[in-house]
């Protein structure tokens, strides 16, 4: 039978014919989706018409209009029916009785209704009370009846709407941020609310109210496609239940997926959980306009007045290089080149992570339209961004989401795709896959100052679960994908393998401490030689702390942290029975040899700069990639060294990733030694400095007349720090027995400019001596280790080691 006898027969038929008619095309397996949705408005339209044109019996001045989802001629098969029946205000008694005409027919079949009758004039007053009222308005249809009544009604609706917008949008946005209070986010949960979740069919909703206001409109691509996908979920839904219900539930997705035609019920909500997650990023960004556009509309008469008019121009301040701060969100610089420059998404998002702020859209599509490829393996920077956009706590999921949305995410990670909106059969779990593992890095950035190496926690903590998607033992299917992983973005052959040992065993701690007998010898031996070293052992303690916390909180507690710390203690024993001894340092080059010789003789400090590159990632594709720039510095060994040269570079935009001092005895028995410092630096910003420069500067610093203190106190007071994300709290520590020489201080903090210059300068004034250091910045994270002794060369006794770490500590707090 087609449409159009389907609705002949409701027409002449009746209640009973429309009713049959109804089923007759639910139960068509050839139409399904919109057009269904379509014409079972058609068909309802159809049958309404006639009850209103039976039961107004010529009267003039009245209009029956569908509103909400049936205005937008989506009717799913359990859909609630919302009408109003407008009227010009004639006789009472006649539209009451017309309106028992229509709503009892539509009761005695059984249909939900929501009904009014009311004036154009009540219609818009109630709008202007009732935020939902109106969000029905912007949506209304005329059925039958007077349709200019019903257009004027819609005109006015509209005008009323654009012109309270300053005022109904922030109440939308606050009805939209308590329903998912209330509701949760679609995109993770296992029996979502297809409709009033966040993400779901009433944000959909939202953002048509939002568009029709002329603010701001949805900027995602795909918006239509996701929401036409949660619809269809719905209409099956209502099918297999027999129930108006929005609720999918565990025990109705299998035949919700059988209904739709897919596989299985994994499928089904995965495309929920897709579909949501489009819905769930539109709506960020589209809230985020809403605020700029109005925060830009209350500013601009104040800037007029004061500036005598004019439009103001958005200020923009450097947060890396290619990337500012503009409007609250971070953006390309005017001189960005994606399409020159790989790593830029990455630094972008790292920026952006670090300052707290989002990434704008336009910045996000650029850079998805027009940035290169990475090479393979990384260049050192894209790994370093990463992990600083890892290790940035909570605003990394809002970016990495930005990210993933562009399918920027898949592009640099492309076995992401199979855990990407993964649902989780669980109930420990309380997310996907995908954001289980982005939650888990969030966890270890608060972790980073208890291992020595952060980087390898936080990568290990974005890949930990990568395995899922492929069959069998997700650890070890993890382990192959994570060496992969690993060796592509740069990681070297040791740091690859204790990934792939993270990986494997990243169940391995908790498992044991809550299975097995800690009592047994045999079974703190198997996790020893499994786990292998004491660092490995110490980011697999803090890995499993994080992927417990990330799980949900069903899933760590204090009780399990002891045990996992009381195994810990044990396997620790057992590697720590056989200590390396302590290697040699190795000889100075001949390079190196020659400064020493020549700040020696010369009294004052020797610089050299050379440039650290790699090769295009393809032939005639340009100049080779700058890694940074190796300074070598020889100094005479002098109190202040440290402060001083830090100090230098910190006040030059330098960023220190990697950094050596050691003294160095001269050779053909001259008396005296030589302090040399190896760095990697690179510039913050534009440019490197000239050596010459950085030369008399540190001449300065050392004779005392350049106050570097000073000169960095007011560079922070002119530059103030952004409200980004709140770093854990630095850590001080020493190591026992990790050198006979001297010892060794470790510290673990946030990386910021002048950091090693406070460092340096503690020590200093604990009057302790610097022999040598290793400093590494891994991300956004510093991992020192200064090795010092007294003023007449030995190793600090127990208690002034600790008092020094404890001052040192207090000193990078304050």
């Amino acid at each position: 039978m087609t449409s159009t006898e389907t609705r002949t027969e409701a027409e002449d038929s009746g209640p009973s014919g429309y009713a049959a008619a109804r089923l007759r095309l639910l139960q068509e397996g050839a139409r399904s989706g919109p057009p269904r949705r379509s014409a079972l408005a058609e068909l309802t339209d159809d049958w309404l018409t006639g009850l209103f044109t039976a039961g107004s019996d010529g009267l003039r001045g009245l209009s029956l209009v569908a509103v909400g989802g049936y205005g937008r001629g989506e009717l799913s098969p359990r859909s609630d029916l919302d009408l109003l029946l407008l009227h010009d205000g004639g006789d009472s008694g006649a539209v009451s009785t017309l309106a028992d005409r229509i709503w009892y027919p539509v009761w005695d079949l059984g249909l939900a209704l929501d009904h009014s009758v009311r004036t154009p004039a009540e219609a818009r007053k109630t709008a202007g009370e009732d935020l939902k009222a109106q969000l029905g308005l912007l949506d209304a249809r005329h059925i039958a009846g007077d349709l200019g009544l019903t257009a004027g009604l819609r005109t006015a609706v509209l005008a009323d709407w654009r012109n309270q917008a300053p005022k109904r949008l922030p109440e939308l946005q606050e009805l939209c941020a308590e329903r998912a209070e209330r509701q949760g986010e679609l995109q993770y949960l296992l029996e979502p609310d297809l409709k009033e979740a966040r993400g779901g069919l009433r944000d959909a909703t939202a953002l048509r109210a939002v568009a029709a206001s002329w603010l701001a409109d949805a900027p995602r691509e795909g918006l239509a496609d996701a929401r036409r996908r949660l619809l269809d979920v719905r209409d099956a839904l209502h099918l297999t239940t027999g129930r108006a219900t929005d609720r999918l539930s565990l025990q109705e997705q299998d035949q919700v997926a059988a209904e739709l035609g897919l596989l299985d019920a994994d499928t089904l909500l995965r495309q929920v959980y897709e579909a949501a997650r489009v819905v769930s990023y539109a709506s960020d960004v589209t809230w985020r306009e809403v605020g700029r556009v109005l925060r830009s509309r209350s500013a601009r008469p104040r800037l007029r007045s004061m500036l005598g008019g004019g439009k103001p121009v958005a200020e923009r301040s450097p947060l890396a290089e290619g990337v500012v701060e503009q409007d609250g969100e971070a953006v390309l610089a005017r001189a960005a080149r994606p399409e020159r420059d790989p790593v830029l998404p990455l630094r972008a998002a790292a920026a952006a992570a670090e300052a707290g702020l989002p990434l704008s859209l336009h910045a996000v599509r650029r850079m998805a339209a027009a940035a290169r490829p990475l090479p393979t393996p990384w260049p050192a920077e894209a790994r370093e961004q990463l992990v600083t956009l890892l290790g940035s706590g909570r605003p990394t999921v809002d970016v990495w989401e930005a990210l993933e949305a562009e399918g920027l995410i898949t592009r640099l990670l492309p076995d992401w795709e199979r855990v990407r909106c993964r649902p989780q059969r669980n109930a420990v779990h309380i997310w996907t896959v995908d954001r289980h593992l982005i939650e888990t890095a969030v966890r270890a950035s608060a972790l980073t100052r208890r291992v020595g190496r952060p980087d390898l926690l936080l990568v290990a903590s974005l890949l930990h679960d990568i395995g899922k998607g492929w069959p069998g033992d997700h650890s070890v299917a993890g382990e192959i994908i994570a060496r992969d992983v690993a060796a592509r973005i740069g990681f070297d052959r040791a740091d690859v393998a204790v990934l792939a040992t993270l990986v494997r065993h990243h169940l391995l701690l908790i498992d044991t401490a809550t299975r097995r007998d800690l009592e047994d010898p045999a079974t703190v031996r198997s996790v020893a030689e499994a786990v292998g070293s004491q660092g490995t052992l110490e980011l697999l303690h803090a890995l499993t702390e994080a992927d417990a916390l990330a799980t949900g909180p069903a899933a760590w507690s204090s009780w399990r942290g002891s045990l996992v710390a009381d195994l810990v203690k044990r396997v620790s024993a057992v590697l720590a029975g056989d200590v390396p001894e302590e290697p040699e340092a190795a000889a100075p080059t001949a390079e190196q040899e020659r400064l020493a010789i020549e700040a020696f003789r010369t009294g004052g400090p020797v610089l050299a700069l050379r440039a650290q590159t790699e090769p295009p990632a393809e032939e005639g594709s340009g100049d080779p990639e700058p890694l940074g720039v190796e300074l070598l510095i020889a100094v005479r060994d002098q109190p202040g060294v440290l402060p001083a040269v830090a100090g230098v570079l910190a006040m030059h935009r330098l960023t220190v990733r990697t950094a050596e001092l050691r003294a160095l005895d001269l050779p053909d028995g001259v008396e005296g030694s030589v302090l040399l410092l190896n760095w990697r630096v690179a510039a913050e910003y534009g440019s490197l400095p000239q050596a010459a420069r950085l030369r008399a500067d540190l001449v300065r610093a050392l004779d005392g007349s350049l106050d570097i203190t000073a000169r960095l106190a007011e560079r922070d007071a002119a530059y103030p720090r952004r409200r980004g994300t709140i770093a854990p709290p630095p850590r001080v520590t020493v190591a026992s027995a990790a050198s006979r020489h001297a010892t060794v201080i470790e510290v673990r903090a946030h990386d910021a400019p002048g950091l090693l210059h406070r460092i340096g300068r503690a020590l200093e004034d604990a009057n302790v001596r610097v022999r040598s250091m290793h400093v590494s910045t891994l991300g956004a994270n510093a991992v020192d280790a200064f090795y010092v002794t007294g003023t007449k060369g030995a190793p600090l006794p127990g208690e002034d080691a600790a008092s020094v770490a404890r001052a040192l500590e207090e000193t990078l707090r304050g």
